[in-house]
C-alpha cells in the first residue's frame, strides 16, 4: 500500500491569504500546505479520501492517472469543494465514479453539485458519480479489500474516518467513543488531525492528538490538518515522540 499526502493544511491552507504570520512567510516547502486529503493505492486500487478546493492541483502534483473512488469524511467545503474536477477521470474512464459518504453528506453534495448527481437531461460536459452510502458499523469493500468506517465527532458533527488494512485515516476529530477506538487497534500507521497547540472546539490540538495516538498505539503516526498556528514544521517535529511525524504535502509512505 502507498499513501500520498495530497494536502495537510487546515481549511484556509498555508499560507493564509493576506497573513503576515511568520509561518505563512516561511520558505520551507514543508510549511506550505494545501487543504487536507490523501491518495491511497493498493493492488490495482486508486482511492482519494476527500476532494477539497485544491484537488486539481493536487492531482497534477501527484500524477494520479486513475481514480476508482472518493471516500468523503464529511461535507465541509475544504473536504468536498473540488468535486467538479473529477471530470478528466470521468471522461477518460468512461463510467460514473463511485463516491462514498454518510447519507447526510451525499444529500448535501447532491444539492451543491446537482448537475453532477443528475441522471436525466444531464449536461454532456458534466461528470457522473455513483453515490454509495456509508453506514456506521458496516464495512464496505473496494476491490476485494474491506474498508472499516470509524465514527468520530467534529464538534457536534458526525465524521467518518477509514481503516484500510493496516492503515487508518482520521481527520477533523475532537472526540471518539471507545468502541470506535477498538476498531483501530493493531493498525501500523495512523493519520490524525492536530490543528494547533491551543485547545479548539472541534479539532484535536497537538496534545490531544498525541494522547489519542498513545491510546491506539500504532507503529507510526502522522499528523495532518495543521494550521499555521502550530508553528514551523521543523521546530514542531523536533519536539515530537520518535514514532510521531508531522505529515507534509507530497509526502509518500509505504506499508
Amino acid at each position: 500500500m502507498q499513501v500520498y499526502f495530497l494536502g495537510t493544511g487546515t481549511s484556509q491552507g498555508i499560507p493564509v491569504i493576506g497573513s503576515h504570520h511568520s509561518v505563512c512567510k516561511s520558505t520551507d516547502f514543508k510549511d506550505k500546505r494545501l487543504r487536507v486529503s490523501v491518495w491511497v493505492t493498493w493492488d490495482d486500487n486508486s482511492v482519494v479520501i476527500d476532494c477539497g478546493p485544491d484537488f486539481r492541483q493536487q492531482m497534477l502534483n501527484c500524477g494520479c492517472a486513475k481514480l476508482d473512488a472518493i471516500l468523503f469524511t464529511h461535507e465541509h467545503a475544504d473536504h468536498t469543494a473540488g468535486l467538479d474536477d473529477i471530470r478528466p477521470y470521468f471522461f477518460k474512464q468512461g463510467e460514473a465514479i463511485p463516491v462514498y459518504g454518510h447519507k447526510r453528506v451525499l444529500q448535501n453534495l447532491s444539492i451543491r453539485f446537482d448537475y453532477i448527481f443528475e441522471t436525466e437531461n444531464k449536461y454532456p460536459g458534466a461528470p457522473s458519480v455513483q453515490p454509495v452510502e456509508i453506514v456506521n458499523n458496516q464495512a464496505f469493500s473496494i476491490g476485494n479489500t474491506p474498508i472499516i468506517p470509524i465514527n468520530v465527532n467534529h464538534g457536534n458533527l458526525q465524521v467518518f474516518g477509514f481503516r484500510i488494512q493496516d492503515f487508518a485515516y482520521l481527520t477533523d476529530v475532537k472526540t471518539i467513543d471507545t468502541v470506535e477506538v477498538d476498531k483501530l487497534k493493531g493498525v501500523k500507521v495512523l493519520v490524525v488531525n492536530a490543528l494547533r497547540e491551543e485547545s479548539h472546539h472541534s479539532h484535536f490540538n497537538l496534545q490531544e492528538a498525541i494522547d489519542f495516538i498513545n491510546l491506539v498505539q500504532p507503529e507510526k503516526a502522522y499528523l495532518t490538518h495543521i494550521s499555521h498556528l502550530l508553528g514551523f514544521h521543523e521546530e514542531v517535529q523536533e519536539r515530537l515522540p520518535e514514532n510521531i511525524f508531522l505529515a507534509y504535502d507530497n509526502l509518500k509512505i509505504s506499508l
